[in-house]
């Protein structure tokens, strides 16, 4: 007999959906493995420096905003992650265009008003290419509400992560070349065909390549290189069933760089967390959509504007990544405790059900689910979907994520009601394909009053 106060509707078959999970789903398992021991947690998250307020406000016009449907080649790579085969896109639900003439009107007003934006975009955005990225900016922080601020911020923000990929993406060699340029040292005789070798008593310490020396350029420069190289094996898995990420094509090379370096850059500037494996699965859709922005000076700063709110986005969560304070208050592990105790106050018997009767930790499915913000629990699609309503709530993502995984639980009550622990392991661990709105709709129910 189910909990008293549990609604029907809430597991109702109705909502699920029965195709069969896609390519991106299958993967999962083979970047991620299901574990039956809880995971290490990763080190903390130190956020980059952002840079100051422009102290110069331009007062040039705002630009246009810029909508169009998907490109033949999005339209291919989506159908792909949602594991659809159609050769045409759906017609587009009437809420669907009505949301769609919301957003774009309040997008278009001199100063935005976050509020009304945030309750527009919880409901999920159109996929129109140019709205998401230009909402997720702002739901993100990094675009300010006032329109006339746009040109200037984005400006001194593009030019400091140029001057970042400068400093952070060179070898301790080029670095040294460019200092010693900027004292005059590069000035050559041009009767001399090569540059005078340096005598090893010329040659600092910190500048040996055998240094250890902690401030030596290359002792560190070798200690990134494990590092480096989880990234670029990371990277070149991100959605193999994507064209935009995976495969030979200049296009998909130029957008694993772009990954590459985001990544990179973020290791070095955060030497507490450097790069934690699943990174990239974040960093994804964020680069995803900004590569697609139809304003073509908006998508060739795609990397820029994406490592930024990347950022923004990380900083939400760095308590979730600090090993040393996984037994405090604000760590992982009472992050899951939270989860927890949130399914317990909305439905106790599956609560029971699932920690005391089967004994599931819950840490053996939900670490995933909350570190990686479910990005492999659902297809890609789907995600965009879900990140719209957790960018959206003004508690924070955190908040918002909590209760999209407890509704995830409650939606699947009756076959976790009926199965042991291997079974219900295997299910939580392999979440079934659901009607995403429906388990929003439900997750914001949750939502404590």
């Amino acid at each position: 007999m189910a909990k008293k106060g549990i609604p029907e509707w809430l597991n109702s078959s109705l909502w699920s959906s029965t195709t069969s999970p896609s390519p991106i789903n299958d993967d999962r398992h083979l970047r991620h493995p299901p574990a039956t021991t809880v995971a290490p947690s990763p080190p903390i998250v130190e956020r980059p420096p952002l840079s100051p307020s422009p102290s110069a406000i331009s007062t040039a016009p705002a630009p246009p905003l810029p909508v169009r449907p998907p490109s033949k080649s999005e339209i291919n790579d989506l159908q792909n992650a949602s594991g659809k085969d159609g050769s045409g896109t759906e017609a587009p639900a009437a809420e669907d265009v009505s949301r769609k003439v919301q957003v774009v009107a309040e997008l278009s007003k001199k100063v935005i008003d976050l509020k009304e934006l945030r309750r527009i975009a919880s409901q999920g955005l159109p996929d129109d290419a140019g709205i998401r990225s230009i909402v997720w900016k702002l739901l993100l922080g990094y675009l300010s509400p006032d329109r006339s601020l746009w040109s200037s911020e984005l400006a001194k923000k593009r030019s400091q992560y140029k001057q970042f990929k400068e400093e952070l993406l060179m070898n301790p060699s080029e670095v040294t070349r460019k200092m010693d340029k900027s004292k005059g040292g590069d000035i050559i005789d041009p009767k001399i065909e090569s540059p005078r070798v340096l005598s090893r008593s010329e040659i600092t310490h910190e500048d040996h390549p055998l240094s250890t020396g902690t401030t030596s350029l290359w002792n560190n420069f070798f200690k990134d290189t494990e590092v480096l190289e989880q990234i670029d094996r990371d990277v070149m898995r991100t959605h193999p069933d994507m064209h935009f990420f995976s495969g030979d094509s200049a296009v998909a090379k130029s957008n694993q760089d772009a990954l590459k370096h985001i990544l990179t850059i973020f290791a070095k500037l955060n030497p507490g967390i450097r790069y934690v494996q699943g990174m990239n699965e974040i960093l994804a859709p964020i680069y995803y959509i900004f590569k697609n922005d139809p304003d073509k000076g908006n998508a060739a700063y795609a990397e820029s504007d994406a490592f930024f709110c990347f950022v923004e986005l990380m900083s939400g969560f760095r308590d979730n990544f600090c090993q040393q304070l996984d037994n405090s208050v604000v760590g992982i592990r009472y992050t899951i405790t939270r989860l927890s105790m949130l399914l317990k106050h909305h439905d106790e018997e599956l609560w029971r059900h699932l920690e005391v009767t089967t004994k599931i930790n819950p840490q053996f499915y939900a670490f995933r689910w909350i570190t990686l913000l479910l990005t492999q629990e659902f297809n890609f699609v789907e995600s965009l979907h879900i990140w719209d309503t957790l960018l959206s709530d003004p508690e924070g993502p955190q908040e918002t994520l909590l209760r999209v995984c407890c509704a995830m639980l409650i939606l699947v009550r009756r076959r976790l009601l009926a199965g042991d622990f291997t079974s219900n392991l295997k299910l939580l661990q392999n979440y079934p394909p659901t009607n995403i709105s429906h388990m929003l709709y439900v997750a914001d129910k949750l939502r404590t009053k």
